[in-house]
């Protein structure tokens, strides 16, 4: 007897038809679970397909101050048919905003914001110059000191963010290797909550980087200028390649958690200046944890 009632609850889970569910009421489950999560289960049936491309599912997907970003956009106005397609834009082609200072765009997988504070949103002694209006470069330098700030509220609540220097060196750089920098996160009118050194022109796996095509600054040269090739250093705290060919190193982290305020980002080598040459700066990657 209980064989066969167990017998006929297992045929009554297997008959069930989803397809007969309320939309509403799939689109409701659909949106309680994420982005990636949404794409995968409009592929189980046609019900779960058109729920999971409605606009009442991706518009409690998409974070509520999103369009917000649209008012201070630079360019043409997003063109999108429904918000699923504005969702996967903003994921694959980052929209410039505040005069071209910061690209704003979305984590794929999460949904969650991600800026890129360009080169003419950031500080730099020995790099404010109008000719590089996408990029700085440093040429000739003594000392590298490099400042940025940005609000927490514009991050996505309770995330943990990264903040990375984006940077490459030109063929003729020099002055770089493994070079110990100071960074820096604190409060705009604050303490320090991170004070950590990392290494600039590591290469992967420990190894020395030697200098090509060095050249010297008129009436610098012959000169000992601290050019030495220093002993390797450990893998943390180093820099990485990133996917476009660019390389970054972290300089700390950051996290919305409903207080105001600015957070001001730095990376400092003033206490043992020595002439450099060669760095250039894309701008400073801020991006959740989650997605690295």
């Amino acid at each position: 007897m209980d064989m066969a009632v167990g017998k006929k609850r297992k045929t009554t889970r297997e008959l069930v038809d989803f397809s007969e569910l309320p939309e509403g009421c799939i689109s409701d489950f659909i949106a309680l679970t994420g982005p990636r999560d949404a794409c995968q289960l409009s592929v189980v049936c046609t019900a779960f397909k058109s729920a999971a491309d409605s606009d009442s599912v991706w518009a409690r997907l998409l974070q509520a101050d999103v369009h917000s970003m649209f008012p201070r956009a630079s360019g043409a106005p997003l063109q999108f048919s429904s918000l699923k397609q504005l969702y996967f834009s903003l994921c694959h082609r980052p929209i410039l905003i505040d005069g071209g200072k910061l690209s704003f765009s979305l984590n794929r997988s999460s949904g969650k914001k991600c800026y890129m504070l360009s080169a003419r949103a950031l500080s730099i002694t020995w790099g404010d110059t109008p000719m590089f209006l996408e990029v700085a470069q440093l040429l000739d330098v003594c000392w590298l000191e490099i400042r940025a700030r940005i609000d927490v509220r514009m991050l996505s609540p309770s995330t943990l963010y990264a903040a990375n220097m984006v940077f490459k060196f030109n063929p003729d750089s020099y002055g770089f290797k493994n070079l110990p920098i100071e960074v820096r996160v604190r409060p705009v009118d604050g303490e320090a909550i991170l004070e950590r050194t990392v290494y600039l022109n590591q290469q992967n796996g420990g190894r020395r980087h030697r200098i090509l095509g060095m050249q010297m600054p008129l009436g610098l040269r012959g000169h000992d200028h601290n050019l030495e090739l220093q002993e390797d250093v450990p893998r943390e705290g180093s820099q990485k390649e990133r996917e476009d060919g660019w390389l970054e190193i972290e300089l700390g982290e950051l996290c919305n958690d409903g207080r105001d305020g600015e957070m001001e980002l730095s990376a400092m080598q003033v206490k043992h200046p020595h002439w450099k040459s060669g760095l250039i700066i894309e701008g400073i990657d801020i991006r959740p944890k989650e997605s690295d």
